[in-house]
């Protein structure tokens, strides 16, 4: 267990920008930052970071929180695990208490399975470097393909032993679980026989977005024409090859630095282009490019440079992939390499300066690219150039931005000598046709399938009225303002008028009492933890701190209350300030807003109390006479048009 002296110098040290810059490409606004949400699909920024407060808001989603919880959110990592990231980020050594055996047994299956492949990582790199067949063999490979130790370091590279259970007898003397070392795909089971499925071969942990090892690949060294010659992990809890980049974790800050990702093929083309000075490089391991994949470079950079072998038919086959960057908006070029390279054999022909050059010299629009390659094949057959013309128009299609779809309808109609008018009426034909398949597949999906946006579901007045309460108590707690308040006295004639009354309180002492006076507790549990966390300082002495909250090791307290404060700057992502939009300034009127919720909280309150009086009496679940329990519904609504001529409201 994480002493917490560590947690609280974690929460001290990190920067809520830095942590997510890694993960989310991040624009200034202001005095606050903002970004594409890494939890949903959209084009417009809804995700705030606020570096000053230390927390975050996702807009599209309802997420909030701080560096952990966004750790937690977005790379599935454990409370300790975010914790012991960040720790690592910051040069902060981590102690540790001793586990219960209580606390031991409650670690989550999922985090088993980490654990375990975390396990495996090191037992493979520990054999490359340390064991003679890994030296002789796995170690070798490594250096006649020209990789350095510390590309081999950097990508922690290993060789599992070419024995059928050497990995599993390590992770079962170490005490590891075989059910696990059998989920993640580590070791296969066939009846009651158990072996090694990496067997003999050279390996390449696939890393998170946050470093933690998710799976492997591994490339038999072997001549063995059965076997095939690159394997990958199966899909696991924790590893799903179509959601995952290799050499992401290693090349995410350089992507966001230099505002491009290049995307190959294969492991080897990774370490090679690193190796060689280009690090914002990424694979997605010979699997066809996914959505997920291309979401994941999204959140970093909105350019992609594809760098594909020169083999001409590989390239036609993997093209598709264009048109799914394209419909992410993303800007997109493509390069190819002299025939018979790929990047991993190029970058070891050239010195580092002249690999640099062709890369920045021989990149191609995806226009382009896709009319040169298809105009090759068509050669001068009418009917072709017909088609390939009708696939460059596809491909526009799926570019959202509208003027963009214009600007490349006008650069296509240069290219292929043909009029703009028939680009754009064939350009609608497609549009139309892929709205009406999508909603006809949408009206055949079940309910529960069918895609769509987040939407906060309706809350009730009371909810709504106490997490506003909420939010005051944690945007003005510590302000000092002069409150109004209406006192009921009898005049001469003995009629009841409301005299004003003013006094000085600070907004966090002022709704205590409030609350005191009505011996009011909130109806959502957690809206009360809050609260209870919130009134403790002012109950010992101290100025409330709102960052005691948002880094609450209450998980859910955290994520609350970051959302809360962040929700009242929700015109950040709009950029009112530089439409001219004025955002009302709420310190100005704070001493009729508080009361006013107060008093409004009282007023759905009593009505409440109402309703469930007025119940029980048709009900005939009553004590004391309807008589007694008449006059009792008549003082709650006596009180009500009391609280309603404060509130200036008629009822």
């Amino acid at each position: 267990m994480i002493a917490q002296e560590t947690i609280d110098k974690v929460f001290d040290y990190a920067r809520v920008e830095e942590v997510i810059g890694e993960f989310v490409q991040l624009k200034k606004t202001g005095a606050n930052y903002k970004g594409l949400s890494p939890f949903s699909e959209e084009n417009t920024p809804s995700f705030v970071v606020s570096p000053v407060k230390g927390i975050w808001k996702d807009f599209s989603t309802g997420k909030g929180g701080n560096s952990v919880t966004f750790l937690m959110e977005s790379e599935h990592l454990s409370y300790p695990e975010a914790i012991k990231y960040l720790a690592k980020k910051y040069n902060i050594e981590i102690e540790e208490t001793k586990q219960s055996q209580e606390q031991i047994e409650s670690n989550n299956k999922k985090e088993n399975l980490y654990l375990v492949s975390e396990f495996a990582k090191k037992y493979f790199n520990k054999i490359l470097l340390e064991d003679k067949e890994g030296m002789d063999i796995g170690l070798s490979y490594f250096k006649e393909r020209g990789f350095t130790q510390q590309t081999i370091d950097a990508y922690e590279l290993g060789y599992s032993p070419n024995k059928w259970t050497a990995l599993t007898d390590a992770a079962v003397k170490g005490k590891w679980n075989e059910k696990h070392l059998i989920e993640v795909g580590l070791t296969i089971a066939k009846e009651e026989k158990r072996f090694d499925r990496f067997k003999g071969r050279v390996m390449f942990p696939i890393h998170s977005m946050s470093g933690r090892v998710l799976g492997f690949g591994g490339r038999i060294l072997a001549n063995n024409t059965k076997a095939a010659k690159y394997l990958n992990s199966p899909e696991s809890e924790i590893y799903h090859k179509s959601n995952i980049l290799y050499g992401l974790f290693q090349a995410k800050q350089t992507i966001a630095k230099e505002d491009n990702c290049y995307l190959v093929e294969g492991y080897t083309d990774v370490l090679a282009l690193h190796q060689a000075g280009i690090k914002n490089v990424v694979s997605s391991s010979g699997t066809a490019l996914t959505d997920p994949q291309i979401r994941l470079i999204n959140r970093l950079t909105n350019n992609i440079t594809v760098l594909y072998d020169g083999d001409a038919a590989g390239v036609r086959a993997s093209i598709r992939g264009v048109d799914l960057i394209l419909a992410q908006d993303m800007r997109v070029r493509v390069l190819t390499f002299p025939d018979g390279d790929d990047p991993d054999s190029f970058s070891k022909k050239v010195s580092k300066q002249e690999l640099k050059d062709y890369l920045d010299n021989n990149s191609q629009d995806f226009i382009n690219f896709k009319a040169s390659l298809l105009l090759n094949e068509a050669k001068n057959d009418p009917v072709k150039k017909a088609n390939l013309i009708k696939e460059i128009v596809v491909s526009i299609s799926k570019i959202p931005n509208t003027i963009q779809r214009e600007v490349y309808i006008k650069q296509c109609s240069s290219v292929m000598d043909i009029s703009e008018n028939v680009l754009f009426t064939e350009l609608e034909k497609i549009v139309n046709r892929d709205i009406k398949d999508y909603q006809k597949k949408e009206a055949t999906m079940p309910m529960d399938v069918v895609p769509m946006e987040y939407q906060e579901q309706p809350k009730s007045p009371l909810y709504i009225h106490e997490r506003k309460l909420l939010s005051y108590l944690l945007l003005y707690g510590n302000e000092e303002v002069v409150f109004k308040d209406f006192i009921s006295e009898k005049n001469k004639d003995g009629e009841v008028e409301l005299k004003e009354q003013k006094y000085k309180s600070t907004v966090i002492r002022e709704i205590y009492l409030q609350l005191q006076d009505d011996e009011m507790e909130f109806s959502d549990d957690l809206f009360q933890s809050i609260y209870v966390e919130i009134m403790k300082p002012l109950i010992q002495g101290e100025d409330f701190d709102e960052k005691k909250l948002t880094n609450n090791s209450d998980i859910e307290i955290a994520k609350e209350v970051s959302s809360i404060i962040l929700e009242d700057e929700k015109h950040i992502i709009s950029d009112w300030g530089r439409k001219e939009v004025m955002v009302p300034d709420k310190k100005k009127n704070l001493n009729v807003l508080v009361m006013d919720i107060i008093l409004s909280l009282r007023m759905i309150l009593i009505s409440l109390k109402i309703k469930e009086i007025s119940k029980d009496l048709v009900n005939n679940d009553i004590e004391g006479g309807i008589m007694a329990t008449m006059e009792v519904i008549r003082d709650y609504t006596e009180l009500k048009k009391n609280i309603s001529n404060k509130l200036g409201r008629t009822i």
